[in-house]
Parts: C-alpha cells; structure tokens; sequence
C-alpha cells in the first residue's frame, strides 16, 4: 500500500479551501435567531447580556467583526424600542437571504421572515410548530411594531434580569400558531410567555414552545 504523505503547509490550505465558502458566507452574515439561549429563562442579565449572548455566537460563526444588538425592547424609565437598537439595515441570514432592507420594511408585510428564512447563526433552521421540540417563540418584549410596552404590566421579565414569576412578550419565528390570524403569524409580539413555573422561567418558556432564543442583528 502507497502511503501519500502531505506537509503541514499543504494541509493547512486543504482545510482552509474546505471551510472557506461556509466562512466568507457567514462573515457577511448581518442576521440571525440564536441557536441557544442563555438557560435562565427570560433572565438575559439585561440588553447588555442579551448582546454579548449575540455577540459571542457570531463571533463563533466568524462574524464577529460586526456589532451584533438583541431584538428586545425594554419598559419604564428609559424605555428602549426595539427598532431603535438594530442599526439601519439591509439584514442578511447566513445563506445570503436578505430577510428585510429597512427597519420600516423590517415591521412591513414586505419582509421575507420566515422559517426558511430565520436561520440561526450557524445557518439552520430553527424547530418550529409541529417539530420536537418546538422552539418557535422568540423574546422580544415588543410591540408588532418593535416598540417598547407601556410601564403598567411587565412584558419584558423585568428588563430581562427575572426568570421567576412574569411575563415577556414572545414573537413566533416559525410566523405559525394556533390560530391563522395576524397575532398567530406575527415574527415578534405574538404572545406572552406563560406556565404554572412562571413565564420568565426556562421551564415556563419551554412549556409554551420556546428555549429563550432570541433574534440578534448587526448593527453596522
């Protein structure tokens, strides 16, 4: 049997042609729904952990050179909208789908979310209605048109630092529910998070059909 040795340069470039594409793909990647959420629940640490959460798993996809922000908005004093905090767009997914060209088109009929479209940061699809285990519910804390609730009844977990009892607001990625109207097929203020655990906890979160993902876009 003829053995083929091959020097370390020369598998080095082997191994980079192979995951090149994937890479260079991604690097230009401005979208994404986590693969993972934090595992507290609705409990991010606030917007600052919910961006280093989406930061951390760009990075890992080779897009980290970018500024990544959590789609969430935030209640009371100093109320952030959501809309206000994800840059100006165009947004790509990892497979070079632009999903929305403006944050108006974003919050329009016209985007192209979608499960197909709503890719992780890893280019997958994400577990929506009708897999196991559906992952469809997505926090957001906002308004259909990614803005912040008013201050009278918690939707946003306490600005994302409680995974005991409450609520947050939660869109479907999938667009499905149990129901085919606008709030059943809406991407990002579908429904709160509910359960006899409580709903900002990760149990509570999974009983309904989610994980405490959430949707990351680059900013710049």
């Amino acid at each position: 049997m003829t053995v083929v040795r091959i020097s370390a340069p020369v598998a080095a470039c082997i191994a980079l042609l192979c995951v090149a594409p994937v890479s260079a793909r991604q690097a230009n990647m401005t979208f994404f729904v986590t693969s993972v959420g934090l595992g507290k629940g609705a409990d991010l640490g606030g917007l600052a952990g919910a961006d280093k959460h989406c930061q951390e798993l760009a990075q890992s996809a080779g897009a980290g050179a970018k500024t990544w922000h959590a789609y969430l908005s935030t209640q009371g004093a100093g109320a952030v909208n959501a809309r206000d905090r994800i840059g100006k767009g165009p947004w790509m997914n990892a497979k070079g789908v632009v999903v929305a060209t403006s944050v108006d088109d974003l919050h329009s009929a016209n985007n192209k979310l979608s499960k197909q479209n709503n890719l992780s940061e890893k280019g997958d699809v994400i577990n929506g209605r009708g897999d196991k285990p559906n992952r469809h519910d997505i926090l957001t804390g906002s308004t259909s048109d990614g803005k912040a609730f008013p201050a009278d009844k918690d939707m946003t977990c306490k600005n994302y630092t409680s995974s005991m009892q409450g609520s947050v607001m939660l869109g479907h990625n999938d667009r499905q529910g149990t129901t085919d109207d606008e709030a059943g097929r809406s991407w990002n203020s579908s429904h709160p998070s509910r359960g006899s655990e409580g709903g900002c906890s990760q149990a509570g979160l999974v009983s309904t059909g989610g994980a405490g993902l959430l949707y990351c876009f680059a900013v710049n």
